[in-house]
């Protein structure tokens, strides 16, 4: 039995606690948030803390780190340092440096580490990234996810614009595909980005895009944007090109850009080739919690088999550098080159 401790109760906290709760194979010794909520009736029995520290008394054998993106990273190292094994939501850090340096950690103390990537887990998203690789590249990549928030949705949205951009918060998912597809090495990045509201810092936006190129010639785009102005015209694009024809998703079905369900879901996947379409129905779609359950039952099962993570932490680093990148070219104008 893993004793497993909760740190962050937001909507991913939450998730995640409660895909433990329904997980034989975790033990909740603790859930820690700075300010008390009303919780699922679940979760209710489970103790309360307020603080790190004091959550940590508890002596976790794995610690679920759902809080806001600058604390990641600091809170991976010191729940390692203390014994535990860590899942920390994306990104795994605000800058390059603090990435390596938890992966760092993770390497030297032989802790798993797993980085909260929910579309690596998803069976449709899988299924995209092996119809697209049966292609062969060089690739094209044209992603996004624009959201038009409101009411408690925008307040989340602008207290995560006090440390990260949602170009980075939401495009590591998108980057990652693209690197699991390409498997090249980035090479050059750039962005645009621009402030839409005057509710967010001077020095953030809302809207972003980068643009990445990579050593086989593969390119790609990915944009975010958080607001009430958003539109909602074609807010979710997922396309991959190739020469030899393309993989889209289709269907995506989703009850508006706000709806997290509709963030990973598919319906449907369409495979282009020059000599005609093929589609590929794809039916029972894992909603969230589900996607939350099976994710944190892949952390169980690498601390109990002992999965070599390597590549999973190396991936997580490298798009989250591609991100940040075009991060540093929004705010200085220029390229950047990896």
């Amino acid at each position: 039995m893993t004793k497993t401790l909760i740190v962050g109760l937001g909507n991913m906290g939450v998730s995640h606690a409660l895909a433990h709760h329904a997980n034989p194979g975790s033990e909740i010794v603790g859930l820690v948030n700075r300010s008390r909520r009303d919780l699922p009736e679940g979760l209710a029995p489970y103790p309360r803390f307020d603080s790190f520290e004091a959550g940590m008394e508890t002596r976790p054998d794995l610690v679920v780190i759902a809080t806001y993106s600058d604390s990641h990273a600091d809170l991976a190292i010191r729940a390692m340092e203390a014994g535990a094994h860590v899942f920390v939501e994306k990104p795994l850090a605000t800058t390059a440096a603090d990435a390596e340096r938890v992966v760092e950690t993770a390497r030297r103390l032989n802790r798993k580490l797993v980085v909260g990537y929910i579309l690596r887990h998803h069976p449709s998203w899988i299924r995209m990234i092996a119809e697209a690789r049966t292609l062969g590249g060089p690739y094209v990549f044209r992603m996004n996810l624009n959201q038009q928030s409101t009411g408690a949705e925008w307040e989340t949205h602008k207290a995560l614009m006090q440390t990260t951009s949602p170009l980075v918060d939401c495009g590591v998912h998108y980057v990652d595909v693209m690197c699991q597809v390409t498997d090249a090495r980035p090479v050059r990045v750039q962005g645009i980005g621009l402030r839409l509201s005057d509710e967010i810092a001077e020095d953030m936006y809302n809207y972003g895009q980068l643009q990445v190129t990579f050593e086989d010639g593969s390119v790609g785009w990915y944009e975010a944007g958080w607001g009430p102005m958003m539109s909602e015209t074609a807010f979710f694009v997922k396309d991959i090109i190739s020469p030899h024809g393309a993989v889209s998703i289709t269907d995506a079905d989703m009850a508006g850009s706000s709806d997290i369900d509709g963030h990973t879901k598919v319906g449907g996947l369409l495979v282009h080739r020059p000599s005609g379409d093929r589609m590929i129905d794809l039916p029972d779609e894992p909603g969230h919690q589900a996607l939350c359950d099976t994710e944190q039952a892949f952390v169980l099962d690498a601390i109990a088999g002992d999965t070599d993570l390597t590549r999973h932490m190396e991936d997580a680093v490298r798009s989250l550098q591609i991100c940040l990148a075009a991060d540093e070219s929004i705010r200085t104008g220029t390229p950047v080159t990896l």
